[in-house]
């Protein structure tokens, strides 16, 4: 069984980049967890470590398939749209590889869009609930200030989470930029005010396996774009 009991197909979209000892986990933890999925997409950004190679032996026996990214459009938000445009499911379940964001807590994202009451559900680290067990002190920090900035813009706690559940139509109309990092963040400036958004509590945890890719770099990206989110909202008031 493929579907949900709504009769809607899901996909899971995870982007990569050099995930191998993490890719094989993630899928047994997703199958493990029993939430019906059509596919998990694996959209990879030129891993030299092996990922691939695990991701195509894996899709002898699972419901999994390879894309990969295109160079002339990189980044995690172009690997999570060209997924978006990939997939043959209606509803969207992003998450990274790392087995930072739980399976275990797939179907409670999915079920507030199947039943109408959310466009977009997000799993939140900052919500009564939320944790993030086992982060150093700044990451914790730098996460902090970068949710707060974006709070004004979002009215959500946590967008810059990047475990999230939508309709796939949905989310290609938006269209966020492919240029930021935090697509959830993109999504929701971009599809406000129509856009009804729920955030769930998880549990963040912290990766066992290979190197994270947040660094200051990336919050100054963010930084960037938070700024070009204000003044766009600024020149659309005037």
């Amino acid at each position: 069984m493929n579907t949900t009991s709504s009769g809607k197909s899901v996909s899971i979209v995870v982007p990569t980049r050099n995930e191998v000892e993490n890719i094989r986990s993630l899928v047994e933890q997703i199958v493990a967890v029993g939430v019906p999925f059509q596919e998990i997409i694996f959209v990879d950004d030129n891993s030299n470590d092996g990922t691939r190679e695990v991701i195509v032996s894996l899709a002898k026996t699972n419901p999994v398939r390879l894309f990969e990214q295109d160079a002339s459009e990189p980044g995690l938000a172009a690997a999570i749209m060209a997924g978006a445009r990939a997939a043959t499911g209606d509803l969207l379940v992003v998450m990274d590889a790392d087995l930072s964001h739980p399976p275990e807590r797939i179907g409670e994202l999915l079920a507030p869009v199947l039943s109408g009451k959310a466009d977009l559900v997000i799993g939140s680290r900052y919500v009564p609930g939320g944790s993030t067990p086992g982060w150093p002190i700044w990451r914790t920090i730098l996460s902090r200030v970068g949710s707060a900035f974006a709070y004004p813009l979002t009215g959500v706690r946590d967008s810059m989470c990047g475990f999230f559940a939508i309709e796939r139509q949905r989310l290609i109309q938006i269209a966020p930029p492919t240029v930021g990092f935090k697509i959830a963040f993109e999504t929701i400036v971009r599809g406000k005010p129509s856009l009804r958004v729920l955030e769930i509590p998880i549990a963040f945890r912290n990766r066992a396996h290979g190197r994270s890719k947040m660094s200051f770099g990336v919050a100054f990206h963010f930084f960037l774009r938070w700024l070009a989110a204000v003044f766009q909202r600024a020149f659309r008031r005037t």
